[in-house]
């Protein structure tokens, strides 16, 4: 690596600073560790694809909105741990304006960002009927989901959706269903980081078996309408969201503000429970926690035993966006294009200097660009792919971190300014001199 552009000497120190036994396998959190440590010490700035961070400003509704309830002194005044009305009602207006889905205000519950969402639907849906005690991801998927896992202490399976698209789909997930112990099915859409999006007849193959098996299907949305090949940017108007909610009433689905609405450090997101399942009676539930039917379960127990609900002040700033959206005044999907453009350079400048697209196609059609795009390199796997990037200032994730089976990283688009891409370009040719040498 005598052409890199970084010191390997800083950039190895760092790592034993950090304990960091093998970089390629280091988690998101420790290589945004590592490389703050070695923009520090250098000077220099890295291409950071490694963190979903938003990209862009805040929406300034929300800022607005958020600015005016500090100042009437919500900050003073505990929420209501299910959320404040004005929130409810406009997340089941969204709900119904860019999914067209029917659910009620009581179903639409604040959480401290998705992560708590998700958090609290694996506790809850873990413990609703003794026996059902494993949850099913279809990966790649967000890796800190796992982790969750882990500190539950909960079983989980998992498989890469690669091979098994269309028609293939239904005897995958019955491999696993039949078994009679998965509660959960867990997939976002768009997908984090392949960015494939699951068809309509995909996600019916997944309702129709979650209501065969009595499962609980998790629908993560922290992309919600990013799939920039289609307009889902008109409330009340078709094309809309695609949902696995149009096929079951065993549904979850999380949404969350941080990239639609970039409003990620207020920590507010939403989990939609259907009314169906809301109101569902698990004896085994109740006798775990104490509670009463499912919904107010997740609500008066656990999450009021977990945070006592989110924000007051983001509240209002998540209801001020929704109201805006559902109104048609905000135009969030224009918003957040912008990372779909950026992939569209970046994806180049990778093929141009001799890397690959791992996820190229999405059923029978290129994949979108949206906000991660995978990328590998001949003769590497996404372990050393990443290693060996770090000396040359770019970082990012191995796939294998997000459950995939294929070699490769993820990139993340939305940390990377414009400005950077041609130091961006001149660091890939150079990692491409070095490295073609060598295959």
């Amino acid at each position: 690596m005598e052409n890199s552009p970084f010191s390997k000497e800083i950039i190895d120190k760092k790592i034993k600073e950090l304990r960091i036994a093998d970089p390629g396998k280091a988690s998101i959190r420790e290589i945004v560790a590592l490389v703050n440590l070695v923009e520090e010490e250098t000077g220099q700035k890295y291409i950071r694809m490694e963190m979903g961070v938003p990209g862009l400003p805040p929406a300034q509704v929300g800022v607005d909105a958020e600015i005016e309830a500090l100042q009437r002194g919500v900050a003073a005044i505990y929420p209501m741990v299910d959320g404040i009305k004005p929130l409810k009602e406009e997340a089941a207006r969204f709900i119904k304006n860019f999914l067209d889905i029917e659910v009620s205000p009581k179903s639409c519950i604040p959480t401290v960002g998705s992560m708590q969402g998700t958090y609290s639907a694996f506790l809850a849906v873990g413990n609703a009927v003794k026996g059902k005690d494993t949850t099913l991801f279809i990966d790649p998927g967000f890796p800190v989901q796992k982790q969750q896992m882990q500190v539950l202490g909960q079983k989980y399976k998992t498989f890469d959706v690669f091979h098994f698209r269309g028609e293939k789909l239904k005897a995958k997930l019955e491999e696993y269903l039949s078994k009679g112990d998965i509660c959960s099915i867990v997939y976002s859409n768009p997908n984090n980081p392949a960015w494939i999006c699951l068809s309509e007849e995909e996600l019916q193959t997944i309702g129709d078996l979650a209501n065969q098996y009595d499962v609980v299907v998790m629908e993560d949305l922290a992309y919600f309408g990013m799939d920039f090949r289609q307009d889902f940017s008109k409330p009340g108007e078709p094309p809309f969201q695609p949902t696995v909610a149009r096929y079951t009433e065993n549904y979850i689905l999380f949404i969350s503000s941080s990239k639609i609405f970039s409003y990620a450090g207020q920590r507010c997101a939403l989990m939609i429970v259907s009314d169906s399942l809301y109101k569902r009676d698990y004896p085994d539930l109740q006798e775990r926690f104490g509670g009463t039917d499912f919904g107010s379960t997740i609500t008066l127990r656990l999450i009021y035993a977990l945070s006592t609900g989110a924000s007051h002040s983001a509240q209002w700033a998540l209801a001020a966006m929704l109201k805006a959206a559902n109104e048609g005044r905000f135009n969030f999907v224009e918003s957040v294009k912008e990372y779909g453009e950026k992939a569209k350079v970046m994806k180049r400048l990778f093929l141009e200097n001799g890397f690959d697209i791992v996820y190229k196609e999405d059923l029978d059609q290129p994949i979108a660009n949206g906000f991660y795009f995978t990328i590998s390199y001949p003769g590497m796997t996404g372990n050393q792919l990443v290693a060996n990037l770090l000396y040359y200032g770019v970082s990012a994730i191995a796939l294998d971190n997000t459950g995939s089976d294929e070699e490769g990283i993820r990139a993340c688009v939305s940390f990377v300014k414009r400005e950077q891409f041609g130091d961006m370009e001149e660091r890939l040719k150079l990692f491409n001199e070095y490295f073609s040498q060598k295959n």
